[in-house]
């Protein structure tokens, strides 16, 4: 079994947590409260500036290999994931310019740009935030919300080209050479992070 693949196999009890949360429930279902939805879009926002400069930091470090594939990693989260949030922002009602970050985001983007100074535990640290929501997204178009917004949300993480982007992290995972010991421990932190991050 692959390093990555092992990280999965430890994380996914986490990722059912994460669908039994109310918040993802609430997602699913298409019933979630608006206000409970703007504050999540508006945490997530800052957390995705901190992200790119994550895949920045890793990107200084990469192997030629890797390189490219961090590069288009930081493009995507900023032109994709946070046209988004910007996309969905006035129908919520949400302040992203004006948002401060909560004691979950804090915690989460400091542990991510601490875990980014040594290359192969960065990317372990960061692949919970890939990989969870691909999963989750995937799992959640089975039998997806019929309200728009929410539909929207979930079409996003579900796409296949996002699905892509996370096998690659994988597989730079793989060849970082990343201690297996110490990679766990730092995906599980990571999953930690992403269930509190729920909690808006």
């Amino acid at each position: 079994m692959s390093l990555a693949a092992r990280l999965e196999k430890i994380g996914r009890p986490l990722v059912d947590e994460q669908l039994d949360h109310p918040t993802v429930r609430g997602i699913a279902q298409g019933s979630l409260d608006e206000a409970v939805f703007r504050s999540w879009l508006e945490q997530d926002y800052l957390f995705l500036h901190d992200y790119v400069r994550v895949f920045s930091r890793l990107a200084w470090q990469a192997p030629a290999a890797h390189l490219g594939d961090l590069v288009d990693l930081a493009h995507a989260t900023y032109h994709g994931e946070l046209d988004l949030h910007r996309s969905l922002s006035a129908s919520f009602g949400a302040d992203l310019d004006g948002a401060t970050k909560g004691p979950a985001c804090a915690a989460y983007t400091s542990f991510l740009l601490e875990s980014a100074a040594d290359y192969a535990g960065g990317l372990a640290a960061l692949y919970p935030c890939m990989w969870g929501y691909s999963t989750l997204g995937r799992l959640l178009a089975d039998d997806p919300p019929a309200e728009p917004r929410y539909r929207r949300w979930v079409d996003t993480y579900a796409d296949p080209g996002f699905a892509e982007l996370t096998a690659r992290i994988a597989q730079m995972i793989d060849e970082s050479g990343a201690d297996p010991a110490t990679a766990e421990r730092l995906f599980l932190d990571g999953m930690r992070h992403e269930l509190a991050f729920w909690d808006v």
